[in-house]
């Protein structure tokens, strides 16, 4: 149980909570803090923030918190913060959540958001409004090198989730963890982030691409 009060507004979807999310459940009817939660965030912000909130939280996917609030030579920020809870493809939702801050964020709007989530017993890691953030930034290169040196013919897959495994202490290799999760969910992620970047270590493999067309079927 949180020790703050919010809100939770739906706005579709939610990548980051079920519906039976304890942090939806615990949630208040109205308070001065808001989460918005779903992939149409953007539908209702502004709604939103008519009611005057002390402090906004978005869920973001792939979209950057800039465009949902607006951009304005480095001026942005305030006490609209973003957040995205990580899950890869089909998993289930970590306890880290990835908070999203911009240049003009107050300081005691992010101590506010880390206090809340951390409450509700999840990990903070804070970032720039950058694509990817933190972890999609670091975690797609990795495993769209080892699709790669599974079509090279290097090793198996099974070999090479061995070697990971019991070489760097993994809990799972990289080639069952995507086939776990979706590899054609990789793959479109891993996609718009080489888009945006213009970066080759984003580039998906060609399992990944494979996989991406199947299912678009």
């Amino acid at each position: 149980m949180t020790g703050r009060a919010y809100c939770v507004v739906s706005a579709g979807e939610s990548r980051s909570f079920s519906s039976n999310d304890p942090f939806v459940l615990q949630a208040t009817m109205s308070a001065s803090i808001v989460v918005i939660v779903g992939t149409a965030a953007s539908s209702i912000f502004r709604d939103v923030l008519s009611r005057r909130p002390k402090l906004v939280l978005v869920e973001l996917d792939q979209q950057l918190l800039g465009e949902i609030t607006g951009e304005c030579g480095g001026e942005e920020g305030g006490a609209i913060l973003g957040f995205s809870r990580f899950r890869l493809g089909s998993g289930a939702a970590s306890q880290l959540i990835e908070l999203v801050v911009q240049p003009r964020t107050l300081q005691n709007a992010r101590r506010d958001a880390i206090a809340l989530f951390e409450s509700a017993g999840f990990q903070v890691a804070t970032c720039l409004d950058r694509p990817g953030r933190i972890l999609d930034r670091l975690v797609r290169p990795y495993f769209n090198s080892a699709l790669e040196r599974l079509d090279d013919g290097l090793a198996s897959a099974e070999d090479i989730d061995r070697a990971v495994k019991l070489g760097l202490g993994f809990k799972r290799g990289p080639i069952e963890w995507l086939d776990e999760t979706g590899l054609a969910h990789h793959g479109a992620v891993s996609d718009a982030l080489s888009e945006l970047l213009g970066d080759p270590y984003y580039k998906p493999g060609r399992r990944a691409r494979v996989a991406m067309r199947k299912s678009s079927e």
